[in-house]
Protein backbone atom coordinates (compact mmCIF):
# COMPACT_ATOMS: atom_id res chain seq x y z
CA UNK A 1 0.00 0.00 0.00
CA UNK A 2 2.49 2.49 0.88
CA UNK A 3 4.27 1.87 -2.65
CA UNK A 4 0.90 2.56 -3.93
CA UNK A 5 1.00 6.11 -2.59
CA UNK A 6 4.70 6.46 -2.97
CA UNK A 7 3.99 6.26 -7.10
CA UNK A 8 0.67 8.21 -7.07
CA UNK A 9 2.06 11.13 -5.17
CA UNK A 10 4.36 12.05 -7.82
CA UNK A 11 1.38 12.25 -10.07
CA UNK A 12 -1.29 13.91 -8.10
CA UNK A 13 1.67 16.84 -7.85
CA UNK A 14 1.65 17.47 -11.41
CA UNK A 15 -1.97 18.02 -11.30
CA UNK A 16 -0.65 21.41 -9.30
CA UNK A 17 1.99 22.77 -11.90
CA UNK A 18 0.90 25.03 -13.95
CA UNK A 19 0.92 24.35 -17.57
CA UNK A 20 1.86 27.36 -19.18
CA UNK A 21 -1.91 28.36 -20.81
CA UNK A 22 -3.48 31.02 -19.70
CA UNK A 23 -6.97 29.81 -19.27
CA UNK A 24 -8.71 33.55 -18.85
CA UNK A 25 -6.62 34.89 -21.94
CA UNK A 26 -6.16 38.78 -21.99
CA UNK A 27 -8.18 41.08 -24.31
CA UNK A 28 -6.16 40.31 -26.97
CA UNK A 29 -8.70 41.25 -29.46
CA UNK A 30 -9.84 44.27 -27.99
CA UNK A 31 -13.67 43.94 -26.97
CA UNK A 32 -12.97 46.34 -23.73
CA UNK A 33 -12.49 49.15 -26.35
CA UNK A 34 -15.50 47.74 -28.51
CA UNK A 35 -17.84 47.83 -25.42
CA UNK A 36 -19.78 51.56 -26.79
CA UNK A 37 -21.02 49.50 -29.50
CA UNK A 38 -23.58 47.34 -27.01
CA UNK A 39 -27.05 48.11 -26.84
CA UNK A 40 -26.96 50.11 -30.59
CA UNK A 41 -28.42 49.06 -33.57
CA UNK A 42 -26.61 46.30 -35.78
CA UNK A 43 -26.46 49.01 -38.50
CA UNK A 44 -23.99 51.00 -37.09
CA UNK A 45 -21.54 48.16 -37.87
CA UNK A 46 -22.11 48.76 -41.99
CA UNK A 47 -18.81 50.59 -43.01
CA UNK A 48 -16.54 49.84 -39.96
CA UNK A 49 -13.05 49.04 -40.13
CA UNK A 50 -11.71 46.46 -37.37
CA UNK A 51 -8.15 46.07 -36.34
CA UNK A 52 -8.99 41.94 -36.41
CA UNK A 53 -11.19 39.26 -37.41
CA UNK A 54 -14.62 39.95 -36.57
CA UNK A 55 -17.42 37.19 -36.47
CA UNK A 56 -21.51 38.76 -36.32
CA UNK A 57 -23.57 36.97 -34.82
CA UNK A 58 -27.26 37.52 -35.15
CA UNK A 59 -30.30 35.61 -32.53
CA UNK A 60 -30.42 31.67 -33.30
CA UNK A 61 -27.17 31.54 -35.25
CA UNK A 62 -25.17 28.06 -34.68
CA UNK A 63 -21.74 29.15 -34.16
CA UNK A 64 -18.50 26.77 -33.91
CA UNK A 65 -16.98 26.33 -30.42
CA UNK A 66 -13.46 26.63 -31.02
CA UNK A 67 -11.82 29.68 -29.07
CA UNK A 68 -9.98 32.30 -31.23
CA UNK A 69 -8.71 35.03 -28.84
CA UNK A 70 -7.63 37.50 -31.53
CA UNK A 71 -11.46 37.14 -32.80
CA UNK A 72 -13.88 39.78 -31.99
CA UNK A 73 -17.34 38.24 -31.78
CA UNK A 74 -20.21 40.91 -31.84
CA UNK A 75 -23.68 39.47 -30.55
CA UNK A 76 -26.80 40.82 -31.91
CA UNK A 77 -29.96 40.09 -30.38
CA UNK A 78 -33.70 40.45 -31.30
CA UNK A 79 -34.58 43.80 -33.15
CA UNK A 80 -31.15 43.87 -34.65
CA UNK A 81 -29.56 45.36 -31.21
CA UNK A 82 -26.12 44.41 -30.45
CA UNK A 83 -26.29 43.13 -26.90
CA UNK A 84 -22.31 41.80 -26.24
CA UNK A 85 -19.04 42.48 -27.44
CA UNK A 86 -16.56 39.41 -26.77
CA UNK A 87 -13.52 37.55 -27.84
CA UNK A 88 -13.34 34.27 -29.14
Amino acid sequence: MKRFFALALPLVLMACVENGIDPMPVDRCDATGFQDLVGQPGRVLDGMRFPTDVRVIPPDMVVTMEFQPNRLNIWLGRGDVIERVTCG
